[in-house]
């Protein structure tokens, strides 16, 4: 399907599929044979259970005692793994292209020495 197909499926569907307290314009879309056919093919298509309860293989289904059903015991670790990476990894380009850079002591950028205040100034 084109992104057109997705944007008048996701205005469309919820029409036609949701109780709504006012059904006139639902009743209208239904009369409309074209659009109802539309999203019904969408419908059993790309949503085979039709709404209903999603297959048993599907990521988010839940075990038989009603608990998520957890695909890896170390998620946590593995997210925290992840952020790490990238935390790293944000900084590294931050470091290496010069948009964040350390100074030590009194050494100003590109060896430079900072300016002494002369002892005038300094008394003030």
């Amino acid at each position: 399907p084109a992104s057109l197909d997705a944007f008048v499926f996701s205005r469309l569907a919820p029409l036609l599929k949701a109780k709504l307290p006012n059904g006139k314009l639902q009743q209208h879309l239904k009369s409309l044979q074209n659009l109802c056919n539309y999203c019904t093919s969408i419908l059993s298509l790309y949503f085979p259970w039709d709404g209903g309860e999603p297959p048993a293989s599907a990521p988010w289904a839940t075990g038989a005692d009603g608990s998520e059903a957890e695909e890896d015991p170390h998620k946590w670790r593995s997210q925290l793994l992840s952020v790490l990476v990238g935390l790293a990894a944000m900084l590294g380009y931050a470091f290496l292209s010069g948009i964040v850079s350390i100074q030590h002591g009194g050494v100003g950028p590109a060896g430079c020495q900072p300016i002494a205040l002369e002892k005038e100034e300094e008394e003030e």
